[in-house]
């Protein structure tokens, strides 16, 4: 992430002991471990919340899609149905149309 080296902490060190002191640089040290492993944590924290929203959010999406799909299954069905409905009315008609043709037809 930072791209620090072996001789970066080698100074860091040297740096951080000449201006602590011997005596304080061991409590420094592991005030500094605690606070960098508690930002780690919580690093990680907010990356798995993120990761947990981007995932509800296709599962919300996916759901969408599958509710618009559904709506359009029903007006498909719908139109399906009043087409059927309209063909046994045709079928109705011509064979009604039919028959009165014939009687008009039939010499008396």
């Amino acid at each position: 992430m930072f791209d620090i080296g072996f001789s970066e902490l080698v100074m860091i060190g040297l740096v951080s002991l000449i201006v602590i002191g011997p005596e304080r640089l061991p409590k420094v040290a592991r005030i500094a471990g605690y606070w960098i492993g508690k930002s780690r944590s919580m690093m990680a924290s907010v990356k798995a919340e993120i990761h947990q929203e981007f995932q509800q959010e296709e599962l919300r999406q996916l759901l969408k899609e599958q509710i618009d799909l559904q709506e359009l299954h029903s007006a498909i069905n719908e139109t399906t149905d009043a087409t059927d409905a309209f063909k046994v009315s045709l079928i109705e008609s011509l064979e009604e149309a039919k028959i009165e043709t014939s009687q008009v037809n039939e010499p008396k």
